[in-house]
């Protein structure tokens, strides 16, 4: 594999034969283990599409939880609540109005594939790319089978803070 895009195919590919329950539920503990994710009041997290690794299981924990809503090019901030609605992605989004990003303490970002290095590989739309802001701690999750040694990068891809990996 090459580029990005053979990288796309053979990790949605994969994604598909691996137990994302169990795997959802390694990273969901490791998560709940990390001293930043137990200091955070204010944590951003991702509604999870089919074969994605699913943390939301968190939303129990006693945190402010936000959502991702796609506008345009961009990403807003909105507060969890149970009243999600599919957006022109197909992807489950707060209706909430947006906050500020720097409410947040952390951000947890979606991904295909991440490497040692901190690069993650999303879905080629660039929204976390134009979004992470460099002053909030973010984390990337995924199987053990999707985080490699190195991904193709870009001048505008944006390192994450930390990978986990399950």
């Amino acid at each position: 594999m090459k580029n990005k895009t053979d990288y796309r195919i053979y990790a949605k590919n994969l994604r598909k034969t691996l137990d994302m329950k169990e795997t959802s539920q390694n990273l969901t503990d490791k998560i709940r283990k990390l001293e930043v994710y137990k200091s955070a009041k204010h944590v951003m997290i991702f509604y999870p599409t089919k074969y994605e690794v699913d943390l939301r299981d968190l939303l129990r924990d006693d945190k402010n939880f936000y959502l991702p809503k796609v506008c345009g090019e961009n990403l807003l901030v909105c507060p969890y609540d149970k009243n999600l609605k599919k957006s022109e992605l197909n992807i489950l989004e707060p209706q909430t109005a947006p906050v500020k990003p720097d409410i947040l303490d952390l951000i947890i970002v979606p991904a295909l594939m991440a490497d040692k290095e901190g690069y993650r590989l999303g879905y080629g739309k660039g929204y976390y790319d134009r979004f992470l802001p460099n002053n909030i701690f973010s984390i990337c999750a995924v199987p053990n089978e999707l985080f490699i040694e190195k991904l193709p990068h870009d001048l505008f891809d944006k390192k994450v803070s930390l990978i986990l990996h399950a």
